[in-house]
């Protein structure tokens, strides 16, 4: 697969020379196709976390990024026959050694929430920016992923205008339960000093 990453900068990574037409330079890009644009005129004020390993509990392979970009092997594993022909993408994909990916521009929507609803507004695809975090629900998260959410979450949030953060399971209740009791929520916010973001979905 070809990939890109553009040159790093010198510098905050949170300043505004971090992002180029909605990609961050930290990252190592690898566009995928499920993408398309957010409604005119849609602020994107919400950060979405979910988690995601291929197949379940395997960790270290490609099979994420070939998920993202159309280009896995459905025959590869008996379980990919239960996904066969799904498309779907994030914005960003933390490894379990704190990499970083990222296959959409936050400036367009990404294909990550799915039915959802934040602060009574529904469709959450149009207005956030979806980090996969590779893990599985109930398993706990590497010490290199909260580093690195603790760096690329302020450093999205001095590009955008984030007001709120969330689970896939705040925002998809009863349907989704990533990441799962294994994410150290209570952590993950005090690195960020973002409690008052994390306000209940509705």
């Amino acid at each position: 697969m070809a990939t890109t990453r553009l040159p790093d900068r010198t510098g905050s990574p949170m300043s505004e020379a971090a992002w180029r037409n909605g990609w961050y330079e930290a990252a190592t890009h690898l566009p995928s196709p499920n993408f398309g644009p957010r409604p005119v005129d849609m602020p994107v004020d919400l950060i979405v976390l979910h988690s995601i390993s291929l197949p379940p509990g395997v960790y270290g392979g490609d099979e994420v990024q070939q998920l993202f970009t159309n280009r896995l092997d459905w025959d590869a594993h008996a379980y990919f026959q239960q996904i066969r022909g799904i498309e779907v993408s994030a914005h960003f994909y933390v490894r379990r050694n704190g990499a970083l990916w990222q296959f959409v521009s936050c400036d367009q929507r990404a294909w990550h929430a799915g039915a959802s609803s934040w602060r009574g507004r529904p469709n959450c695809n149009d207005f956030s920016i979806g980090i996969e975090l590779e893990g599985l629900e109930g398993d706990t998260f590497e010490p290199a992923q909260y580093e690195a959410l603790a760096q690329l979450c302020p450093a999205i949030a001095a590009n955008y205008p984030i007001d709120g953060i969330a689970r896939h399971s705040d925002i998809a209740p009863g349907r989704k339960i990533d990441p799962g009791p294994g994410l150290d929520w209570n952590l993950l916010l005090t690195r960020l000093g973002w409690r008052d973001k994390a306000t209940r979905s509705d």
